[in-house]
Protein backbone atom coordinates (compact mmCIF):
# COMPACT_ATOMS: atom_id res chain seq x y z
CA UNK A 1 0.00 0.00 0.00
CA UNK A 2 1.42 3.32 -1.10
CA UNK A 3 0.27 5.52 1.46
CA UNK A 4 0.84 9.23 2.26
CA UNK A 5 0.57 10.72 5.84
CA UNK A 6 -1.12 13.95 5.81
CA UNK A 7 -0.67 16.46 8.92
CA UNK A 8 -2.55 19.61 8.94
CA UNK A 9 -0.69 22.39 10.85
CA UNK A 10 -1.99 25.80 11.94
CA UNK A 11 0.49 27.46 14.52
CA UNK A 12 2.40 24.04 15.00
CA UNK A 13 5.96 24.83 15.39
CA UNK A 14 6.97 23.99 18.65
CA UNK A 15 5.05 20.76 18.03
CA UNK A 16 6.17 19.44 14.46
CA UNK A 17 9.67 18.78 15.06
CA UNK A 18 8.22 15.69 17.66
CA UNK A 19 5.87 15.08 14.53
CA UNK A 20 8.41 14.39 12.51
CA UNK A 21 11.16 12.98 14.72
CA UNK A 22 8.08 10.13 15.43
CA UNK A 23 7.58 9.58 11.77
CA UNK A 24 10.72 8.87 10.33
CA UNK A 25 11.92 7.13 13.70
CA UNK A 26 8.65 4.89 13.64
CA UNK A 27 7.19 4.60 10.30
CA UNK A 28 10.20 5.69 7.69
CA UNK A 29 8.01 3.58 5.32
CA UNK A 30 5.77 6.12 4.72
CA UNK A 31 5.34 9.64 3.08
CA UNK A 32 4.49 12.40 5.15
CA UNK A 33 3.24 15.96 3.81
CA UNK A 34 2.56 19.02 6.13
CA UNK A 35 -0.74 21.27 5.70
CA UNK A 36 0.59 24.41 6.54
CA UNK A 37 -3.05 26.41 6.57
CA UNK A 38 -1.68 30.17 6.77
CA UNK A 39 0.42 29.74 9.91
CA UNK A 40 1.16 32.63 11.70
CA UNK A 41 4.06 31.62 13.77
CA UNK A 42 7.28 30.19 12.32
CA UNK A 43 5.75 26.90 11.15
CA UNK A 44 6.62 27.79 6.99
CA UNK A 45 10.10 29.14 8.56
CA UNK A 46 10.48 25.48 10.30
CA UNK A 47 9.78 23.45 7.26
CA UNK A 48 12.00 24.97 5.07
CA UNK A 49 14.83 25.21 7.70
CA UNK A 50 14.45 21.16 8.52
CA UNK A 51 13.51 20.22 4.40
CA UNK A 52 10.23 18.83 5.53
CA UNK A 53 7.73 18.09 2.51
CA UNK A 54 5.06 20.62 2.94
CA UNK A 55 2.19 22.70 1.25
CA UNK A 56 2.04 26.60 1.57
CA UNK A 57 -1.57 27.42 2.16
CA UNK A 58 -1.15 31.44 1.44
CA UNK A 59 -4.52 31.60 3.98
CA UNK A 60 -5.99 29.94 6.66
CA UNK A 61 -8.73 27.55 5.32
CA UNK A 62 -9.22 25.88 8.37
CA UNK A 63 -9.03 22.01 9.18
CA UNK A 64 -11.40 21.29 6.10
CA UNK A 65 -9.31 23.21 3.81
CA UNK A 66 -6.11 21.72 4.72
CA UNK A 67 -6.96 18.21 5.03
CA UNK A 68 -8.60 18.14 1.34
CA UNK A 69 -5.62 19.80 -0.01
CA UNK A 70 -3.89 16.74 1.22
CA UNK A 71 -6.18 14.14 -0.04
CA UNK A 72 -5.93 16.00 -3.30
CA UNK A 73 -1.92 16.10 -3.70
CA UNK A 74 -2.29 12.28 -2.57
CA UNK A 75 -4.17 11.60 -5.61
CA UNK A 76 -2.10 13.73 -8.14
CA UNK A 77 0.71 11.44 -6.75
CA UNK A 78 -1.18 7.95 -7.01
CA UNK A 79 -1.29 7.58 -3.19
CA UNK A 80 -3.39 4.59 -2.32
CA UNK A 81 -3.98 5.86 1.05
CA UNK A 82 -4.01 8.38 3.66
CA UNK A 83 -3.89 8.47 7.08
CA UNK A 84 -4.69 12.45 9.12
CA UNK A 85 -2.30 12.90 12.26
CA UNK A 86 -2.55 15.92 14.17
CA UNK A 87 0.35 18.31 14.16
CA UNK A 88 -0.24 18.92 18.20
CA UNK A 89 1.93 14.82 18.54
CA UNK A 90 -1.42 13.85 20.02
CA UNK A 91 -1.44 10.96 17.18
CA UNK A 92 0.93 7.92 17.99
CA UNK A 93 2.66 7.22 14.51
CA UNK A 94 3.32 3.49 15.57
CA UNK A 95 -0.31 2.49 15.07
CA UNK A 96 -0.57 3.32 11.38
CA UNK A 97 1.36 0.32 10.06
CA UNK A 98 -1.17 -2.33 12.02
CA UNK A 99 -4.07 -0.26 10.69
CA UNK A 100 -2.93 -0.06 7.07
CA UNK A 101 -2.62 -3.86 7.58
CA UNK A 102 -6.34 -3.88 8.38
CA UNK A 103 -7.50 -2.37 5.55
CA UNK A 104 -5.59 -4.16 3.49
CA UNK A 105 -6.62 -7.61 4.84
CA UNK A 106 -10.31 -6.82 5.31
CA UNK A 107 -10.30 -4.47 1.91
CA UNK A 108 -11.55 -1.45 3.97
CA UNK A 109 -12.52 2.22 2.93
CA UNK A 110 -11.93 3.38 6.52
CA UNK A 111 -9.86 2.49 9.49
CA UNK A 112 -10.77 4.84 12.69
CA UNK A 113 -7.82 4.90 15.49
CA UNK A 114 -10.12 4.38 18.25
CA UNK A 115 -9.79 4.96 22.33
CA UNK A 116 -12.82 2.76 23.12
CA UNK A 117 -12.34 -0.25 20.95
CA UNK A 118 -11.42 -2.19 23.89
CA UNK A 119 -11.26 0.62 26.65
CA UNK A 120 -14.18 2.26 28.23
CA UNK A 121 -15.60 5.73 27.22
CA UNK A 122 -15.07 7.86 30.22
CA UNK A 123 -17.74 10.01 32.19
CA UNK A 124 -17.31 13.46 31.33
CA UNK A 125 -18.95 16.02 29.85
CA UNK A 126 -17.07 15.88 26.84
CA UNK A 127 -17.00 11.77 26.06
CA UNK A 128 -20.94 12.56 26.30
CA UNK A 129 -21.07 14.54 23.45
CA UNK A 130 -18.97 11.43 21.79
CA UNK A 131 -21.30 9.22 23.18
CA UNK A 132 -24.10 11.21 21.59
CA UNK A 133 -22.04 11.85 18.05
CA UNK A 134 -22.19 8.18 18.18
CA UNK A 135 -25.08 7.87 18.47
CA UNK A 136 -26.20 9.96 15.65
CA UNK A 137 -24.46 7.85 13.33
CA UNK A 138 -25.86 4.47 14.78
CA UNK A 139 -29.84 5.99 14.14
CA UNK A 140 -28.58 7.25 10.84
CA UNK A 141 -26.47 4.54 9.18
CA UNK A 142 -27.04 1.51 11.24
CA UNK A 143 -23.31 1.40 11.75
CA UNK A 144 -21.66 1.36 15.60
CA UNK A 145 -18.87 3.79 15.54
CA UNK A 146 -17.63 3.66 18.83
CA UNK A 147 -14.96 7.15 18.86
CA UNK A 148 -16.69 9.29 15.68
CA UNK A 149 -14.42 11.99 16.44
CA UNK A 150 -10.89 9.97 16.39
CA UNK A 151 -9.05 12.12 14.42
CA UNK A 152 -6.55 9.43 13.75
CA UNK A 153 -8.43 8.32 10.46
CA UNK A 154 -7.18 5.88 7.57
CA UNK A 155 -8.89 6.63 4.25
CA UNK A 156 -8.46 4.12 1.32
CA UNK A 157 -8.84 4.96 -2.23
CA UNK A 158 -12.18 4.48 -2.93
CA UNK A 159 -13.10 7.00 -0.64
CA UNK A 160 -10.24 9.61 -1.24
CA UNK A 161 -12.37 10.07 -4.67
CA UNK A 162 -14.80 11.80 -2.83
CA UNK A 163 -13.03 13.30 -0.43
CA UNK A 164 -10.60 14.62 -2.86
CA UNK A 165 -13.75 16.59 -4.69
CA UNK A 166 -16.94 17.08 -3.03
CA UNK A 167 -16.99 20.38 -1.24
CA UNK A 168 -18.97 19.01 1.90
CA UNK A 169 -16.46 16.09 2.43
CA UNK A 170 -14.69 17.15 6.26
CA UNK A 171 -13.08 15.10 8.55
CA UNK A 172 -15.32 14.92 10.66
CA UNK A 173 -18.22 12.48 11.97
CA UNK A 174 -20.58 13.77 9.67
CA UNK A 175 -18.48 12.99 6.49
CA UNK A 176 -17.56 9.40 8.36
CA UNK A 177 -21.28 9.08 8.39
CA UNK A 178 -21.84 9.99 4.82
CA UNK A 179 -19.42 7.52 3.84
CA UNK A 180 -20.96 5.06 5.91
CA UNK A 181 -24.55 5.46 4.21
CA UNK A 182 -22.81 5.19 0.64
CA UNK A 183 -21.63 1.91 1.62
CA UNK A 184 -18.01 2.25 3.01
CA UNK A 185 -16.58 -0.83 4.77
CA UNK A 186 -15.14 0.71 8.10
CA UNK A 187 -13.66 -0.56 11.31
CA UNK A 188 -12.24 0.55 14.49
CA UNK A 189 -8.55 0.24 15.64
CA UNK A 190 -7.40 0.30 19.36
CA UNK A 191 -5.15 2.83 20.01
CA UNK A 192 -3.89 5.61 23.01
CA UNK A 193 -4.00 9.55 22.42
CA UNK A 194 -1.23 12.07 24.17
CA UNK A 195 -2.75 14.78 26.05
CA UNK A 196 -1.11 18.14 23.77
CA UNK A 197 1.53 19.89 25.03
CA UNK A 198 2.43 22.37 23.63
CA UNK A 199 0.44 25.42 21.88
CA UNK A 200 -3.12 25.95 22.41
CA UNK A 201 -6.25 24.01 21.00
CA UNK A 202 -9.26 25.87 19.28
CA UNK A 203 -11.53 23.55 20.96
CA UNK A 204 -12.27 25.19 24.15
CA UNK A 205 -15.06 23.61 26.37
CA UNK A 206 -17.31 26.05 25.12
CA UNK A 207 -16.08 25.46 20.94
CA UNK A 208 -16.57 21.52 21.91
CA UNK A 209 -19.89 21.67 22.95
CA UNK A 210 -21.40 23.83 19.92
CA UNK A 211 -18.82 21.50 18.13
CA UNK A 212 -20.96 18.15 19.13
CA UNK A 213 -24.56 20.06 18.84
CA UNK A 214 -23.25 21.10 15.49
CA UNK A 215 -22.17 17.28 14.67
CA UNK A 216 -25.41 15.93 15.53
CA UNK A 217 -27.34 18.41 13.39
CA UNK A 218 -25.40 17.67 10.59
CA UNK A 219 -26.22 13.85 10.74
CA UNK A 220 -29.57 14.33 10.93
CA UNK A 221 -30.01 16.96 8.49
CA UNK A 222 -26.78 18.07 5.78
CA UNK A 223 -25.52 14.11 4.81
CA UNK A 224 -29.27 13.72 3.28
CA UNK A 225 -28.87 16.36 0.53
CA UNK A 226 -24.98 16.07 -0.06
CA UNK A 227 -23.84 14.90 -3.35
CA UNK A 228 -23.98 11.02 -3.82
CA UNK A 229 -23.02 10.76 -7.74
CA UNK A 230 -19.50 8.87 -8.95
CA UNK A 231 -16.05 11.00 -8.15
CA UNK A 232 -12.96 10.73 -9.55
CA UNK A 233 -9.56 11.58 -8.14
CA UNK A 234 -8.02 14.79 -10.11
CA UNK A 235 -5.65 13.08 -12.25
CA UNK A 236 -7.26 10.03 -12.58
Amino acid sequence: MKLLVVIPAFNEEENLPRVISELREKVPQYDFVIINDGSTDGTEALCRAQGYPFLDLPANLGLTGAFQTGVRYACEMGYDAVIQIDGDAQHDPAYIPDMAALMEEKDLDLVIGSRFVTEKRPATMRMAGNALISWAIRVTTGKTVMDPTSGMRLYGRRVLKELAVELNARPEPDTVAQLLRGGARMEEYQVRMREREKGESYLDFGASMLYMVQMCMNIFFLQWVMKKESQTCPGQ
